[in-house]
């Protein structure tokens, strides 16, 4: 059953919990929010400042790469998360461009990943399709 889940939309309610959470706290500029973080000092001296759009991010490209991850098989399970994924994209983009706290350009990365998993978990099943399509015995009697 995990297989057929896309893990990307874990980042997507994560933000949704974000901004809806916000915005019943009271706080509804979204782009201050996400550039609220912490500082890190590094070795070098220098003052890393890490958000919380950058943690988004960060958990996102994870995510994605689970998926990636995932879309190298060929059963029934990864046709079914191709087109949950799907779904998943065409949800963020309305998202994006309807919903209010939506516009900001960590929630565009995380739509750009969700349409990369799209292409990408689409694209490698049909190449480990035909690998295993070539691979497979020929009948040699013609």
């Amino acid at each position: 059953m995990l297989r057929v889940f896309p893990m990307i939309l874990i980042a997507v309610i994560a933000y949704n919990l974000v901004v809806f959470g916000s915005g019943v706290a009271g706080q509804h500029d979204m782009t201050a929010l996400l550039g609220q973080g912490v500082a890190i000092p590094v070795f070098s001296g220098d003052i890393w400042k890490v958000s919380l759009g950058d943690m988004f991010l960060v958990g996102s490209l994870g995510l994605l790469f689970a998926e990636i991850i995932k879309a190298t098989g060929t059963s029934h399970r990864e046709i079914v998360n191709h087109g949950l994924s799907m779904l998943v994209f065409v949800g963020t983009m309305a998202e994006f461009l309807v919903l209010k706290g939506f516009a900001t350009s960590t929630f565009f990365l995380i739509t750009a990943m969700c349409l990369f998993d799209v292409v990408a978990g689409y694209t490698i099943s049909l190449i480990s399709a035909k690998r295993d399509l070539s691979m497979a015995p020929h009948d040699e009697h013609q």
